[in-house]
């Protein structure tokens, strides 16, 4: 039965290596990447038209080289499949480096960098992520018509609720995300779920 007991926890701890492994890969740029991120050519519009015709809403994530919080969350949020399995089936995530260089065409039609794009926006946190509204709007920048965004890292319910409450509009409710979010962490914990935060 020892051995059996000792078996059973080095492939346990295998799969935990092999998880942070595979989350903590790095791309050129020095952002962790997961396989199912969106590379596009960053035209707002577009992607905003891309994911709606996929019956998705755009998501936004800004990430920096060498920032601990945004490693946290891919090896610790992004590799729970409760939360991945969410935000593949609805949303389109298009990751953007806080201080890179790549080309960015804001809603305005203005041509910039990352860098300068997370300026204009004021987006200063790293991760932060930012949700953009189901159709293009017809005036404006990201930062104007952005329907919520996620300054910093947080633990998996609130990170996993957040996405959900966009998803579900509460932002165009009287349900202010915090009563959401406090709503269903007791809902969580009256079923015994609250193993996350």
């Amino acid at each position: 039965m020892r051995i059996w007991k000792q078996l059973v926890l080095a492939v346990e701890l295998l799969a935990a290596l092999t998880t942070t492994a595979l989350a903590a890969t790095l791309g050129d740029d020095g952002l962790h990447k997961q396989p199912w991120f969106t590379v596009t050519f960053r035209d707002i519009g577009e992607d905003i038209e891309t994911a709606a015709g996929e019956g998705k809403r755009l998501a936004i994530i800004f990430e920096q080289r060498g920032c601990i919080y945004c490693r946290q969350m891919h090896e610790k949020i992004l590799s729970d499949p409760e939360v991945t399995d969410y935000i593949k089936e609805n949303f389109m995530v298009v990751q953007y480096n806080m201080f890179g260089d790549e080309e960015v065409i804001d809603l305005d039609g203005e041509e910039l960098t990352e860098k300068t794009a997370a300026r204009k926006w004021g987006y200063v946190f790293t991760p932060t992520i930012v949700f953009l509204p189901e159709e293009v709007p017809s005036e404006g920048t990201v930062s104007e018509a952005a329907v919520a965004t996620m300054p910093g890292a947080f633990g998996k319910w609130t990170f996993l609720n957040m996405f959900r409450w966009v998803q579900e509009k509460g932002y165009e409710g009287d349900e202010h995300f915090q009563k959401y979010h406090a709503r269903i962490i007791n809902e969580l914990r009256e079923k015994g779920r609250l193993d996350a935060e």
